[in-house]
């Protein structure tokens, strides 16, 4: 139903939760777009939904309903997201437990291109961009800088 309550292609599901409350469970769906998503796409997406969920289970189901975009502190948790923070800093946590932060340079299918920075002797060097594939990250969160 979620799915085919988005209202384009450029738009995808990133998750969603069904709460376990008994009386009025709770669905937090969470939807992104290759360029992003707007309040007015996230509220056209809520009354579809809500329609659909109405016809399939009647207007009397309690249910609370919260369809929302991924806020800036969330990971990045489908390739499709990678495309639109190239240029941006990322902090990866590796399946191995490494760490890497740097820039990335390119989202390809297999993985993102990312131009690491690592400290050495007190100054910091940036390395040529190399491959990390979607495989091996197990969390990536783009860094929010204020400067």
């Amino acid at each position: 139903m979620l799915e085919a309550s988005l209202p384009g292609p450029e738009y995808f599901v990133v998750g969603l939760t069904v709460s376990d409350t008994a009386v009025r469970p709770k669905i937090t769906a969470t939807i992104d777009g290759d360029q992003g998503i707007g309040i007015g796409e996230l509220g056209s997406i809520t009354r579809r939904l809500t329609r659909q969920i109405d016809e399939a289970y009647g207007e009397d189901a309690a249910y609370s309903l919260e369809v929302t975009s991924p806020g800036a502190d969330q990971p990045l948790v489908s390739p499709r997201q990678y495309a639109r923070h190239v240029g941006r800093t990322l902090s990866l946590k590796l399946a191995g437990g490494t760490e890497k932060t740097g820039t990335l340079e390119e989202a390809t299918p297999e993985g993102i291109m990312l131009s690491e920075v690592v400290k050495e002797k007190n100054k910091k060097k940036t390395l040529d961009p190399a491959l990390v594939p979607f495989a091996d990250i197990s969390e990536a969160k783009v860094v929010i800088s204020f400067k």
